[in-house]
């Protein structure tokens, strides 16, 4: 990993965090339930101008260098050495990109389905984006987990206000598996500090010389905290409930953005600090990561809650994610970045058709449901599409992750990656067979037949996710390209014994 940075003379990274968190604060103090149309355009024009402050960022991104850039460091706790410290590469990049996208379209997915606590909503989704944005950029230890766990406070409200029936249950447990998995990492945190001669910069970090010992227990420290947030099978079981019970939006942010976050921490952390460790227990991360793909895929196929099952799929596809990682080469890390962003468009896209569906029916039981096609063609055409996109179809963006995984596990063993793609089978079981049952056949009972189709605003989202899921499956380029150098920066520098 290279130390070198080009340093910033405009603080773009700055407004990519605090624009959203200022808009929301302010949409949270002006928002009136009894006159909601202001705080949405409010919320709509933060969204948008939040998306546009990081536009800058990926035009002036040079993609030849694997140098951090955009940089931006001051003294924040001068005493041990705690600076606010930002900057961006190739692997972080689209992560700001894409969490400033996923808002636009929350903020549009609740216009009209939220009608109490209007401005509070908008505000809680706003803030997290930037301090989400905040977590990419973080090149400072202590910055990084304070924005890290401060992400679980406004998703822990989003569920326990404007969820369903069994939302505090659900918001708790969220809550407390991330927060007593995170603990550990502060620990670990604290120790490299303490090695580094008192540097919180992550950078510093990854040229610290560390014992086999030493590195596997920060390993495990790391995996403790990244793993629940993954999640990995088998501290997953928060995710489905977190789910079911949270309000569209929640579910879209929650699958596309904050599962990411330690799947981050892996590329950012794991992997350059302890590589040694990352070799050692590489074994371990496989076995989970295909218990993952397998295991799950099974357990989604049998699901009867809409929501349930693409929770479960979310399991499954971050399993390809984290067995992209400990292969050890190019194919596999940028397959699994390349299937983080794609599982960002893709899950946000099917949590959303689930909330078009139940804004209608307020059912997400697939049996109430049969002969959708026939009342909302518009709708189902885009449905199916996602659908595919779910599992794995040539030119869409579920695809093109998923066969760079599977080629960089043959690469590293031909078992490993026949096993692999095995989900190209789950996953297209239980994604078309949700389609059949849904939409496919008669027309199922009188409340379907009583449903519309889509109106323009849902269409517009929709559309907008259509376009991005065929974009990065026809032309993937713009997306490996960005990554390329930070990547193979990385292998050759986990490649470097530091024992």
């Amino acid at each position: 990993m290279t130390g070198e940075m080009v340093h910033s003379s405009f603080p773009w990274l700055t407004l990519a965090v605090f624009v959203p968190i200022v808009f929301g604060l302010l949409v949270m103090l002006l928002g009136r339930d009894d006159n909601p149309q202001p705080t949405r355009m409010l919320a709509l024009a933060g969204s948008i101008l939040s998306l546009l402050v990081t536009l800058p960022v990926y035009f002036g991104f040079d993609a030849s260098t694997a140098d951090m850039q955009f940089v931006e460091k001051s003294a924040w706790i001068e005493p041990l050495s705690v600076y606010y410290h930002l900057g961006v590469d190739g692997i972080s990049l689209w992560f700001v990109l894409l969490t400033a996208f996923i808002t636009v379209i929350v903020v549009m997915a609740g216009w009209e389905v939220i009608t109490q606590r209007v401005g509070q909503y908008m505000g809680a989704f706003l803030i997290l984006s930037g301090l989400m944005i905040g977590v990419f950029v973080s090149l400072d230890g202590l910055l990084f987990y304070f924005f890290f766990e401060a992400t679980l406070i406004p998703m822990y409200i989003i569920i326990g206000v404007w969820g369903g029936p069994n939302r505090v249950y659900a918001a708790f447990k969220f809550f407390l598996y991330t927060l007593l998995g995170s603990l550990l990492t502060l620990v670990a945190f604290i120790y490299l500090w303490n090695v580094a001669g008192g540097s919180f910069d992550i950078l510093t970090w990854h040229e610290v010389r560390l014992g086999r010992t030493e590195q596997i227990l920060i390993f495990l420290a790391f995996l403790m905290a990244f793993a629940v947030k993954v999640p990995m099978w088998p501290v997953h079981t928060w995710l489905p409930d977190a789910h079911v019970e949270a309000p569209t939006g929640g579910s879209i942010v929650l699958a596309a953005i904050m599962l990411k976050l330690g799947a981050y921490g892996f590329l950012r952390f794991s992997l350059p600090i302890v590589p040694d460790a990352s070799h050692e227990l590489a074994w371990l991360m496989i076995a989970l990561s295909l218990i993952a793909v397998i295991y799950i895929g099974l357990v989604a196929i049998v699901q009867d809650d809409m929501k349930k099952l693409v929770a479960y799929s979310s399991v499954a596809h971050m399993g390809f994610v984290t067995l992209g990682f400990f292969i050890f080469n190019t194919a596999g890390i940028e397959g699994a970045i390349v299937q983080m962003i794609s599982h960002g468009f893709v899950s946000g896209a099917m949590f959303f058709s689930i909330g078009v569906l139940y804004d209608r029916m307020h059912t997400r039981s697939i049996a109430d449901y049969g002969g959708v096609i026939n009342v909302m063609p518009r709708f189902a055409a885009f449905a199916v599409l996602f659908a595919m996109a779910n599992s794995g179809l040539p030119a869409t963006s579920g695809f093109v992750g998923e066969f760079m995984v599977i080629l960089g596990a043959v690469e590293f063993n031909f078992w490993i990656g026949l096993l692999a793609a095995t989900t190209l089978i789950l996953a297209a079981s239980y994604s078309l067979w949700l389609v059949k049952r849904v939409f496919f056949g008669e027309v199922a009972n009188d409340n379907v037949r009583a449903m519309s189709d889509i109106n323009g605003r849902e269409f517009a989202i929709l559309g907008i996710l259509a376009i991005a899921v065929l974009y990065m499956g026809v032309y993937p380029k713009p997306f490996t390209d960005v990554m390329h150098a930070s990547v193979q920066a990385l292998l050759d520098h986990v490649a470097i014994s530091k024992l």
